[in-house]
């Protein structure tokens, strides 16, 4: 078998739902198998499995085992030469495990493979490819000095910015929302570590894996929607988990840091402050403010009709022309458009393509999975979104 696709699910059953449907049909060309593991959510994440992809292999938890212990019970379970670490709040182009398996086939020192990963407005997540965390950097993330000299190599280095995110290259550092790698090497490594404190564990494992003198790649040829985008908001929350999970790794594999702890301790005073003055309201938050106009791209009228009954609003449906989404000069102008796709009618790589293509034009994204009756999206990368039943 040539791929195993781990999915650990934890109380998101309709991004779940979301992301299978789009991992069945990315590898309806390979030898592969995706594998479900639920950490005893309280949703009926489990009972949509078995209704709807009964023949997909589930593993119920009787507990929350965590991220790091539940994806290594799965792999433990996996046939396919590679495996693949994928978040359920995620969903994949129909072509982007052949695309990475191709990649990562062509490589002699593979270690792990992540990819381009967009939020659920079409913007690019940095953290889809990362720099050693060392104190310095730590210290050049915590006080966005990466924002200020994106292209000084002094500053420069957690957000592995010597790439742009349409390089492909070697990085340090992936995240644990998409990885593909040998399944042999995931095993030598003994998987995840299970004593990880919660967002160090890949950066563990990608750190491991360049110990055994394996290169890890960001590959930038596919883009998988990633909705638990990495939040903006600085607080002091934010900061003293971010001060525990590099202390973590520090501790593990160099030394505690005296300086790094200094400037975390400072950084969670000065967001506290800002805070402070600033009101309660969260930094870089933005009201919601209910869209002007909804369009869908549909051929099916029936959908149009169903969308205004549940939204008590007009929606206009737009085909396509000549196999290309083409908007009226009077809609592309107007403000705040919710668009929603149709993948019944249009391709996931589409839909990934379209969300890249209009980002940052007053336009906000829904998705309505195949021959299912929700509509979901995210209008912002501080919130994983929103499921709207029809």
């Amino acid at each position: 078998m040539q791929l195993s696709i781990i999915i650990l699910n934890y109380n998101v059953r309709y991004f779940l739902e979301l992301c299978v449907l789009s991992v069945q049909k990315a590898i309806q060309n390979l030898n592969a198998e995706i594998i479900v593991i639920d950490n005893n959510s309280s949703d009926d994440s489990c009972a949509m499995m078995k209704q709807l992809f009964p023949n997909i292999k589930l593993i119920e938890n009787k507990e929350n085992s965590g991220f790091p212990k539940g994806n290594n019970i799965a792999v433990a379970a996996a046939k396919g030469e590679y495996i693949c670490i994928l978040n359920p709040d995620t969903v994949v182009a129909e072509d982007t495990f052949e695309k990475v398996l191709a990649f990562a086939k062509r490589q002699t020192d593979l270690g792990i493979v992540g990819c381009k990963l967009i939020d659920g407005t079409g913007n690019f997540l940095p953290e889809s490819k990362r720099g050693i965390p060392t104190p310095w950097v730590a210290f050049t993330k915590i006080f966005g000095l990466y924002k200020l000299f994106p292209k000084s190599s002094l500053f420069n280095k957690y957000y592995a910015q010597h790439l742009g995110e349409n390089q492909t290259g070697k990085v340090d550092i992936l995240v644990g929302a998409f990885m593909v790698m040998k399944r042999e090497l995931y095993n030598q490594l003994e998987g995840f570590d299970e004593n990880c404190f919660m967002y160090a564990d890949d950066i563990d494992l990608s750190y491991r894996a360049l110990l055994l003198q394996k290169q890890n790649y960001y590959f930038h040829e596919t883009a998988v929607i990633h909705y638990k985008g990495e939040s903006t908001v600085k607080d002091a929350t934010y900061m003293k988990h971010f001060r525990e999970f590099m202390n973590f790794f520090y501790k593990k594999h160099f030394k505690q840091s005296v300086f790094f702890n200094l400037i975390a301790r400072f950084g969670a005073f000065y967001f506290s402050m800002v805070k402070l003055f600033q009101g309660s309201r969260s930094l870089g938050t933005k009201a919601k403010i209910p869209p002007s106009q909804y369009i869908l791209i549909s051929d099916n009228e029936n959908i149009r009709e169903k969308l205004e009954n549940k939204l008590q609003k007009n929606i206009q449906r737009t085909p396509l022309e000549n196999g290309k989404i083409v908007f009226s000069q009077s809609i592309s102008e107007k403000k705040n458009t919710e668009v929603i796709l149709d993948t019944n009618y249009r391709s996931f790589t589409d839909a990934i393509s379209f969300f890249e293509t209009n980002k940052n034009k007053s336009f906000t994204f829904k998705l309505l999975p195949m021959q299912s009756n929700f509509i979901i999206g995210s209008n912002s990368n501080n919130d994983r979104g929103e499921v709207i039943n029809l």
